[in-house]
């Protein structure tokens, strides 16, 4: 009886405690249906009162806070306009090209309107606008208990500082090295940040990956030297880059350590372990890499990858999720697999509140179905199980994490594989815009 008792209390718990997600992106519609009762809510701050009630520096940080234009506006909806029927169209002829359902047609419509330059600015602006609430609202699905804190790094537009003419090569370096640099103090703010408010996960679907990298480093060097670099210079100069970013956005993970952060691989498809992507490749116990998969039957073509420096891999292809302006709509990249486990940790720590960012990411990691597809893709060499996780998590209140991991993988099944794809995929360059990003060029 006694034992039933403790097992009820526990569970009781659980129960009543939510864990809180931030959601680092480009601003997150609050009011969606979706979201809105799952929003965090500030309970110390008085709403539009212009007085910063907890003191914690950010004035009126009812939902969260806007590190982009530096207010309590979490998101823009003057940008609700941009969605038309061609973006429509596009997201939905994007999913059917990377299962292999699209016809000769729309691959070609597909490939026309890619070559549309207003097209293309009006998409990558909508994109930007929706990204927060798209992943917000996978993060949030039946996570019942969880709590979404919304913190608006990206904003709608992104400008290099300025350049000056003059300089030698070395001094160009220390130029990069200052700009990456410079990135990570926002960085280790919202670190701060999260930490103060005591998120229990946050989700990173953005990030700077090598071919913007070398777009960032291309145009600077072009800028001050007149003239192109060479390609081994380029990749010099742009993996320095990189690897500054990654060296000092870790700053953030170290300024929340109750904090697991999730991060998004990268859209490139390229190896993380030989091009290095921010702020994914960062390594510590408080953080998980995602590749993107179709379903649970292949990598996603457009997702990045690296036995090293990417974790686990879960569904990021034509995932449906909350849009602005309650709408909907089906988005592909990893950006969509991360928030999906972002989600799995917040339903694992639900389960047991005691549980440490470190002991979460082993769940996730050590819970996932084994894939042949996914050897020397990922470090589990797995696709995630959500079903034997949040077991896992469940079975951790009275036992070891070491023995609920071993017990929910004796007892939850693999979960199963969809059918086979109907036709080749059929993937075209950019068909997957990159990560939102600090950096434009």
């Amino acid at each position: 009886m006694k034992s039933l008792i403790l097992g009820l209390g526990l569970i009781a718990t659980a129960s009543t405690q939510a864990s809180t997600v931030a959601i680092i992106d480009s601003g997150t519609d609050m009011l969606h249906t979706d979201i809105a009762p799952k929003a965090w809510i500030n309970s110390v701050e008085i709403p539009n009162n212009d007085r910063d009630e907890d003191r914690n520096g950010y004035q009126d940080d009812i939902h969260g806070w806007n590190f982009a234009e530096s207010n309590n506006m979490v998101i823009d909806y003057k940008y609700l306009g941009l969605l038309n029927d061609d973006i429509r169209k596009f997201f939905n002829i994007q999913e059917k090209m990377m299962i292999g359902t699209a016809t000769a047609e729309e691959v070609q419509w597909v490939r026309d309107i890619l070559g549309n330059e207003e097209f293309i600015k009006r998409i990558s602006k909508y994109g930007n606008f929706m990204h927060g609430t798209h992943v917000a609202g996978i993060a949030a699905k039946n996570a019942d208990s969880a709590k979404i804190l919304a913190v608006k790094l990206i904003p709608t537009e992104v400008k290099l500082p300025g350049q000056d003419k003059g300089v030698g090569l070395e001094m160009f370096k220390k130029g990069l090295v200052l700009l990456a640099s410079q990135q990570a103090v926002m960085m280790e703010e919202i670190g701060f940040y999260v930490d103060g408010h005591k998120a229990d996960i946050a989700n990173g679907s953005f990030g700077t990956g090598y071919p913007q990298a070398q777009g960032i480093v291309g145009m600077l060097y072009k800028t001050l030297f007149r003239k192109e670099p060479t390609p081994e210079l380029l990749h010099e100069l742009s993996v320095l880059f990189l690897e500054t970013a990654v060296k000092e956005n870790a700053k953030m993970v170290e300024a929340a350590p109750n904090t697991l952060f999730v991060f998004a691989a990268g859209n490139d498809g390229l190896n993380n372990d030989k091009f290095p992507t921010s702020p994914t490749n960062i390594q510590a116990d408080n953080v998980i890499s995602v590749a993107a998969t179709i379903g649970r039957t292949s990598i996603a073509p457009f997702s990045n990858y690296g036995k090293e420096m990417v974790d686990v891999a879960a569904p990021g292809v034509g995932i449906l999720s909350a849009v602005p302006g309650n709408n909907y709509l089906k988005v592909s990249g990893t950006s969509q697999a991360a928030p999906f486990v972002a989600n799995i940790a917040a339903r694992v720590k639900d389960m047991n509140p005691a549980l440490s960012p470190k002991d979460i990411k082993a769940v996730i990691m050590q819970t996932v179905d084994f894939k042949t597809y996914l050897k020397d893709k990922v470090a589990t060499q797995g696709l995630v199980n959500p079903g034997r996780a949040i077991k896992a998590g469940m079975l951790s209140r009275t036992m070891s994490v070491e023995a609920a991991i071993e017990n929910s993988r004796l007892t939850i099944s693999d979960m199963p594989e969809e059918k086979s794809i109907l036709a080749p995929v059929n993937y075209t360059r950019d068909l997957v815009l990159p990560l939102p990003s600090l950096f434009k060029f």
